[in-house]
This record gives C-alpha cells, sequence and structure tokens, in this order.
C-alpha cells in the first residue's frame, strides 16, 4: 500500500534546524507550564497557509505518571492540543484574526494511528485549509519518525484580547 501523502514534504525543512524556539512560540502561544505542547517551530510559510513544528515527549510530562503506569502513552487529546497550539502558532504570528488569539472550537475526523511514548519527537504538520473572521479550519498530521499516529481537522475561533490578558494577570 502507498504511504499517505505528507502535508509538507520532509525535504523543506530540517528536523535539526528550527526556525523557532520555545521563546518564540511564546510570543504567539499563551499556554504555559505543563500546558505548553510545542518544543519548536520547524518550517512556516504564509502563502501556503502550512507549519510544522515538534514537541519532544520528555519522561516529565504531566501524564507521564497516569497515562499508564509502566508503559506510560501520549494521551491522544494531548496530540490534538500539539496540533491546536501548532494551529495557533502559525493563526496569531501571521494574524489571521486581527489581533485575537486562537481558541481551540472543535475536532473532526481524528483517528490515532499509533503510540506516542516518553522519549519520542512529535512532529506535528498542519495546514489551513479555510479562514474567515470567525473560523479557521485546519488539517493536521502528527507523526513519529516515519509512521503517521494521529491526524484530523480542528477548529479554531477568536479569543478577544481582552479574555486573554487575564491570563497574563495569572502569569504574573
Amino acid at each position: 500500500m502507498a504511504k499517505k501523502p505528507l502535508i509538507v514534504d520532509e525535504s523543506l525543512y530540517d528536523v535539526n534546524a528550527p526556525i523557532a524556539s520555545l521563546d518564540e512560540i511564546r510570543k504567539y502561544n499563551r499556554q504555559r507550564f505543563e500546558m505548553e505542547q510545542l518544543t519548536a517551530i520547524l518550517y512556516d510559510n504564509f502563502d501556503e497557509k502550512k507549519c510544522v513544528g515538534y514537541k519532544d515527549m520528555t519522561p516529565d510530562e504531566f501524564w507521564v505518571r497516569g497515562h499508564m503506569p509502566d508503559f506510560p502513552l501520549t494521551p491522544g487529546v494531548v496530540m490534538c492540543e500539539c496540533a491546536a497550539q501548532m494551529a495557533s502558532y502559525f493563526v496569531t504570528k501571521h494574524n489571521m484574526f486581527n489581533g485575537a488569539v486562537m481558541g481551540f472550537a472543535g475536532l473532526e475526523e481524528v483517528k490515532f494511528r499509533g503510540m506516542v511514548r516518553p522519549g519520542d519527537r512529535l512532529i506535528i504538520q498542519s495546514e489551513m485549509v479555510k479562514w474567515r473572521k470567525i473560523l479557521i479550519t485546519a488539517r493536521f498530521m502528527c507523526l513519529v519518525g516515519d509512521d503517521i499516529v494521529c491526524e484530523g481537522v480542528l477548529k479554531g475561533v477568536p479569543l478577544p484580547i481582552e479574555s486573554a490578558s487575564a491570563v497574563e494577570t495569572v502569569e504574573k
């Protein structure tokens, strides 16, 4: 059986040469502490509406102790959160919501195809397929090595800056 085509050809990015670090991601994504689910960005092409990044799964992830003891597996919802944060980074960086940050609005057609364990690097590829002032639709794929471990479609909505400023107060 032929391998499913990827959203972004792997020859277009280098997993050892990120174009944005965690500090850069933090300029656009508001998640902090246990909820930061991106390590670096590898590819960002606004003309194609595509982005690639990764999350290094460490033995210290918040879910390791309880999901599942003696055989830790990344929960599927965490893989989807990684994809949502990738889309949020792209949408916010490129101001696709006119100053608002992106909030997670839904998932469709999600399939889990493999395991992600501590020590794995989860590569997340995303493509914005529809965007309007009130809704972004993005398809995503998550890979470990050459294997697609998760894929689907996510929806995002704008969160007004006023709502986001409450987060800054909590951080300080």
